[in-house]
């Protein structure tokens, strides 16, 4: 369900983690004064007013947190592709001469960078990887073994190329797996309840000014849902209208000459 609405455009996620929610928590005070005099309602404000500063707190500590981590995963996310790329563009660069193992190793390359860049993407967005992706970067080992039979390399370049092999493996193997989103299921249902708790909360007050209360509730949830939102958004980092691109892998096939 969050990687659904991850893939939607940002309107229309705002309007079913945002608008949504704050009109239903504005029309609770309301309700709850239909029921209940504001005579009762009114004689929770002291104590109330304690431990919803308490649960407030709380809840804002751990809605912050929830912000920081996903905005590093995502960060995590960008310097993987960036690894990436960088790691290819090396290996383009020392895979120079007429050798048919060096040649192999160029175009192989080039067709791992494209499936990468057409098919991992796509798959990416679906929390899935690409198998063509994966036989394409297994290609590529089996022609770096070649190159060591052979001996075509001087063994201080060949120690690198298959440095700079490790690293795109690695990079990669990281996009895939924070592809699968960087919240764990746990922490949503924390942070989800949390802020149903902490709006929910705001409905045992009881003021004179009916419409100031229900501003107030308003405000709040704007604000807790808002957070949500944009936890939301950046989630999964490869999937919706905010995500990584692959244009670094794509302007290393273009600096190389490859369409």
């Amino acid at each position: 369900m969050l990687l659904y609405l991850s893939g939607l455009p940002l309107a229309a996620t705002a309007i079913l983690l945002v608008v949504v929610p704050t009109v239903a928590a504005m029309c609770g005070p309301v309700l709850v004064r239909r029921r209940i005099a504001l005579e009762r309602l009114t004689s929770n404000n002291e104590i109330a007013g304690f431990k919803f500063a308490t649960v407030g707190v709380i809840y804002a500590v751990l809605l912050g947190f929830a912000v920081v981590v996903a905005w590093e995963k995502f960060r995590e996310a960008e310097s993987a592709v960036l690894q990436e790329a960088g790691a290819s563009a090396t290996i383009f660069r020392l895979a120079v001469g007429e050798d048919p193992e060096v040649s192999a190793m160029r175009s192989t390359l080039s067709n791992y960078l494209r499936l990468a860049i057409h098919e991992d993407w796509i798959e990416m967005e679906k929390a899935r990887e690409s198998r063509a992706a994966n036989e394409a970067l297994g290609a590529l080992y089996a022609i770096s073994v070649r190159m060591t039979e052979t001996g075509s390399r001087h063994p201080a370049v060949f120690s690198e190329m298959l440095k700079q092999l490790e690293t795109i493996t690695q990079s990669r193997r990281l996009r895939l797996h924070l592809a699968e989103g960087v919240v764990p299921a746990m922490l949503w249902l924390v942070l989800y309840g949390g802020g149903a708790l902490t709006v929910g909360f705001t409905f045992f007050f009881g003021t004179k000014n009916l419409p100031a209360q229900v501003m107030m509730t308003g405000i709040l949830s704007l604000l807790v849902f808002t957070s949500l939102l944009v936890i939301v958004s950046i989630a999964y980092p490869f999937t919706g209208p905010v995500h990584v691109d692959s244009e670094p892998l794509q302007t290393v096939l273009a600096d190389f000459g490859q369409p």
